[in-house]
């Protein structure tokens, strides 16, 4: 055989050990989130997962500057006490099945060592996520909303978290269904 030959069977065999690596030859991410969408494990932001005919997704998740104007213009709070900062988590809530279904009311992130965060009260903003009524191929934010066309394209979860915790990663949202299912997403801080 000639070194061209080698070359391309060593470079194929490379590309096949790199798919099943990462998971390319393996269950889809609906697949890892198990049939009813709930795993013990948190999947990565940027992933669509379904949790009772409802596909999550958390687009982003960043520090927020409330004396930045864009920041600012998200909601209307007062700046986060000393020793913490507020963290925003992006995320799009559609039903996928035939029926209306609920989103998720009960959302919260905890870090590594088990200390729990509540979402902050943000309702008056047209950015907040809001448990919904959902027809099917509804999706929260609503389609053509400003939350929709906004920079991060999602409805927004605000979470106070001090300093101290938001160093203790990974931090972990998770979304409770009405059944009591869960689906967990690591927030990429």
């Amino acid at each position: 055989m000639d070194r061209r030959r080698i070359g391309i069977l060593a470079c194929a065999a490379l590309a096949a050990l790199s798919l099943t690596a990462c998971g390319g030859g393996g269950e889809t991410a609906a697949e890892a989130a198990g049939a009813e969408g709930e795993s013990h494990e948190p999947h990565r932001e940027g992933l669509a997962l379904p949790l009772d005919g409802v596909n999550y997704n958390v687009f982003l998740t960043r520090q927020l500057n409330l004396a930045d104007p864009e920041d600012s213009d998200y909601v209307d709070i007062d700046p986060a006490p000393p020793g913490s900062t507020y963290y925003g988590v992006f995320m799009e809530a559609c039903n996928i099945t035939g029926e209306t279904v609920t989103t998720a009311e009960t959302l919260f992130a905890e870090d590594a060592l088990g200390e729990r965060f509540e979402p902050v009260d943000i309702e008056e903003s047209v950015f907040a996520y809001e448990s919904a009524e959902l027809e099917p191929g509804q999706c929260v934010p609503a389609q053509g909303s400003l939350a929709d066309y906004g920079p991060a394209g999602g409805a927004l979860l605000v979470f106070e978290i001090s300093i101290r915790a938001a160093e203790n990663r990974p931090l972990v949202l998770t979304i409770e269904s009405e059944a009591g299912h869960e689906l967990l997403f690591e927030l990429d801080l």
